[in-house]
């Protein structure tokens, strides 16, 4: 699928704009990830983009979230293991399966870290990724009460796939800053 027809496919279904910026800094990452990896960026940053295609369609509900997904992706006709890392960043849905490839792990770790890059962008003053170092968002890794929500064990994924944390915050947010006109940050 071109990243076009995936963007379309993307605001045919989701209507949020933060979700939508969501889902375009996940491709980012994951194009970086991807290419830092020796992946296909391009497959790789469709699994970012469309990896909460069903956010809206099943209304959050973490035991639903990526079911969807998966009918709508598979409908489609994308590739099974695009299937399978969209399916997996939500492992909760999926009664003990587990991520086991890197590029599941990729994903659940890249569309993570977002979160917390976004944050900590929107404590600056400026609120601009620009004005974000690594090592502000690698500092509130620890500060488990900042952006509360973000699981840090996800983002820690990465190092499963031979990334240490400083050198994935650092590649995130880069990718991220390519972007950043799209991201309002």
């Amino acid at each position: 699928m071109e990243r076009d027809k995936a963007l379309e496919l993307l605001k045919a279904h989701v209507k949020n704009e933060n979700m939508l910026r969501h889902c375009l800094a996940s491709e980012a990452v994951m194009r970086a990830l991807a290419a830092r990896l020796g992946a296909d960026p391009a497959l790789w940053g469709l699994a970012g983009l469309l990896h909460d295609i069903d956010v809206e369609l099943t209304a959050g509900d973490l035991a639903r979230h990526t079911h969807e997904a998966a009918r709508i992706l598979k409908e489609q006709g994308l590739p099974e293991d695009l299937i399978e890392a969209v399916k997996l960043h939500n492992e909760a849905a999926h009664a003990g399966k587990k991520r086991s490839e890197t590029f599941q792990k990729a994903l659940a770790a890249g569309e993570t870290v977002t979160g917390l890059i976004t944050a900590t962008a929107l404590v600056y003053p400026d609120r601009k990724l620009s004005s974000v170092k690594a090592s502000s968002v690698t500092k509130r890794m620890k500060d488990k009460r900042f952006a509360a929500s973000v699981d840090r064990g996800i983002i820690m994924e990465c190092e499963t796939v031979g990334l240490k944390l400083d050198e994935f915050v650092e590649l995130s947010l880069g990718a991220m800053r390519e972007i950043s006109a799209d991201l309002g940050l």
